[in-house]
C-alpha cells in the first residue's frame, strides 16, 4: 500500500497495543492526503516509477495498489496493470480512478496469490512489505508468480527512520514492531509496522530465490525544492528501494 509519510509529523507513539491497520476506517482521507503530498508525489512515487523504466507492454502486479496512484501512473505508461490489495475500501477508490474495467482484487498479501506462475514480468510493492512480520511466504508467493528474469521493485521504511523513531532505541539487529498513529482531519488511526536490519532484508530476498540488483536512497524531485520539507527529505533518508530479478533461467518454485 502506497503511503503516506510525513516522518517528522507522523509518527507519534501509541501508548497502547494496535489493532490490525484498518485503511477502510481512513481510505477517503488518507487517498486525498496522499495524492499530492511532498512525500508521495515528488519522492516516493516517482523513485518506484523510474526504478521500473520503460514498462510498455510489460505485465505488472501491483502489490498494495491502495488507492491506484503507482497503478495509474504505470499504466499511462503502457503497462498492463493488475492491482490487489487488502483493504475493500481502498479498492474502491482505485475503481473509481483506474475505470470499472480495471483488473482489481482483493488480497492479503499473507495468503498465496490467485494467480498462475510466470503470470506478470513485474511485480510492485510500494510501501508494504514493513506490513509483514515474516517475508518470506509473500516473497516466495511474489517469485513463484514472476515469469523468469522478472523483477519485484519494492520499497520499505528505511532502517534509519525506523530504528530513530523511539527513545531508548529498539536493538538494531532483532525484527521488533513499532505503533504510532496517523491523523486525518482530527481523528487518530494507530498503525503497526515491522523493522528489520538492511541484510536481513536482503536475506530475505535471497532466500526466496531473488537475485539483488538495485538498493537505491532516491532523492526527491528536485523541482519541488521550495517545499516546507524538500530540505528534511533531501538530507536524510525517509524510504529504502530494492529492484529484485528472478534468475533467467529460473523456473517457478
Amino acid at each position: 500500500m502506497e503511503r503516506m509519510a510525513d516522518v517528522p509529523e507522523s509518527f507519534a507513539r501509541s501508548a497502547e497495543p494496535v489493532p490490525a491497520n484498518d485503511y477502510d476506517s481512513f481510505a477517503e482521507a488518507y487517498s486525498a492526503d496522499s495524492e499530492n503530498n511532498l512525500v508521495t508525489a515528488s519522492y516516493a512515487r516517482p523513485a518506484m516509477v523510474a526504478l521500473a523504466g520503460d514498462v510498455a507492454g510489460r505485465r505488472i502486479l501491483d502489490a498494495g495498489c491502495g488507492s491506484g496512484s503507482l497503478s495509474a501512473a504505470l499504466r499511462d505508461r503502457g503497462a498492463v496493470v493488475t492491482g490487489i490489495d487488502a483493504s475493500a475500501g481502498m479498492l474502491a477508490l482505485a475503481r473509481r480512478r483506474l475505470g470499472a474495467d480495471a483488473d482489481l482484487h482483493l488480497v492479503d498479501l499473507r495468503d498465496r496469490l490467485p494467480f498462475a506462475d510466470g503470470a506478470f514480468d513485474d511485480v510492485v510493492a510500494s510501501l508494504v512489505l514493513h506490513y509483514l512480520e515474516d517475508w518470506g511466504p509473500t516473497l516466495t508467493e511474489i517469485r513463484r508468480v514472476l515469469r523468469p528474469g522478472g523483477r519485484l521493485i519494492a520499497s520499505v521504511d528505511h532502517p534509519f527512520v525506523a530504528y530513530t523513531i523511539e527513545d531508548p532505541r529498539p536493538d538494531y539487529f532483532a525484527t521488533t514492531s513499532y505503533a504510532f498513529d496517523w491523523t486525518f482531519d482530527g481523528r487518530s488511526f494507530p498503525m503497526r509496522f515491522w523493522r528489520r536490519p538492511l541484510h536481513a532484508m536482503t536475506d530475505a530476498f535471497t532466500t526466496a530465490g531473488f537475485r539483488l540488483s538495485v538498493i537505491s536512497e532516491p532523492q526527491p524531485d528536485p523541482a519541488v525544492r521550495d517545499l516546507d520539507g524538500f530540505r528534511d527529505l533531501s538530507t536524510r533518508p525517509c524510504f529504502l528501494f530494492f529492484v529484485v530479478e528472478v534468475p533467467p533461467s529460473a523456473a517457478a518454485r
